[in-house]
């Protein structure tokens, strides 16, 4: 077995027992700005604050919170335990297109290998946030459990992140319109109450809404139709129903999920507070492993029009 470490940043989602069950010992805490101005480390357990009550509080979309990459001293200081220990690092962070937590870690890698030289560090730009990241990660595990090398856990996370879906519902697009997470907002920012876009990721490490409909029941047989038209070998996959204080849509999509496609195992979650400062209350999506995002998104774009015809 090969010794080496996978961490996240904090937008990855993984709670405490997600990150014990993969043995996740260390994650890099992102910032979180609250209203009043204050800042705290973002708590990926819920320690301090309970998901409905930080939800609810945006609910009026003039609770604003803001997020910032994990200090770099911060990551030098869990990077340099691990490597001091004997172990390598494999270092999966959150989207570059969102963020720069993926550029500060090459920085710290390069100053510690230098400090290291008989050490291993690897950062992947994973193009992905949220509970798409925690999908990664979770592969990385896996496959560091198959006994493979830290060399070939990164080349298989690099040559399947874009095979990382996200389908589901948003209430609407508010958040990550102000927040720049949405590739083609101004096409979807007049979202109306009970209308519910939809969006997947494109090969820019960004959301790309693909459609909307009109009430959770057509949002959620699109959500089947888009995963049979984009999903692969699904009995074989840990898939994900994350949510941002809807627990009830999120057990009715899982079910869902599991009487289609019979997976090995559904993990409902909620968004953490890092995106969820981003993403807001209402989103109930899965996450699961499919083909290739296409160039463009040519053929999402193509079989989501296809759906809204239908």
């Amino acid at each position: 077995m090969f010794d080496f470490v996978i961490i996240p940043d904090t937008s990855s989602d993984l709670t405490r027992p997600l990150r014990e069950r993969f043995d996740i010992q260390d994650y890099l805490g992102g910032l979180i700005y609250f209203p009043d101005g204050h800042c705290e480390v973002s708590d990926l357990d819920w320690e301090r604050y309970d998901p409905k009550t930080f939800y609810e509080s945006m609910s009026d979309k003039k609770t604003i919170y803001k997020t910032a990459s994990p200090p770099t001293g911060d990551t030098l200081k869990i990077f340099e335990k691990n490597l001091k220990a004997g172990k390598d690092i494999l270092c999966i962070t959150l989207s570059s297109a969102l963020s720069g937590t993926y550029q500060a870690c090459e920085l710290v890698k390069s100053e510690l290998l230098a400090k290291y030289p008989e050490r291993k560090i690897i950062c992947v730009d994973s193009m992905r946030y949220s509970t798409a990241l925690s999908l990664l990660v979770i592969m990385a595990t896996m496959k560091r459990q198959e006994g493979a090398s830290l060399e070939e856990t990164a080349k298989y996370i690099e040559e399947n992140k874009h095979r990382v879906h996200q389908m589901g519902p948003m209430d609407d697009l508010f958040f990550l319109c102000k927040t720049g997470r949405i590739s083609n907002f101004k096409a979807f920012f007049g979202t109306l109450i009970g209308i519910n876009p939809m969006a997947d990721f494109n090969r820019k490490g960004l959301s790309e809404v693909l459609g909307k409909f009109k009430g959770k029941k057509a949002a959620f047989d699109a959500v089947i139709k888009y995963m049979r038209g984009t999903v692969e070998n699904p009995e074989e996959q840990i898939m994900f129903v994350a949510h941002s204080n809807r627990p009830a849509a999120a057990e009715l999509l899982r079910d869902m999920i599991v009487k289609e496609f019979n997976p090995k195992e559904v993990i409902i979650n909620d968004v953490g507070m890092s995106c969820g400062a981003s993403i807001g209350p209402g989103l109930c999506a899965a996450f699961y492993l499919g083909r290739e995002i296409s160039e463009d998104m040519e053929y999402e774009k193509a079989l989501m029009n296809k759906i809204l015809e239908n």
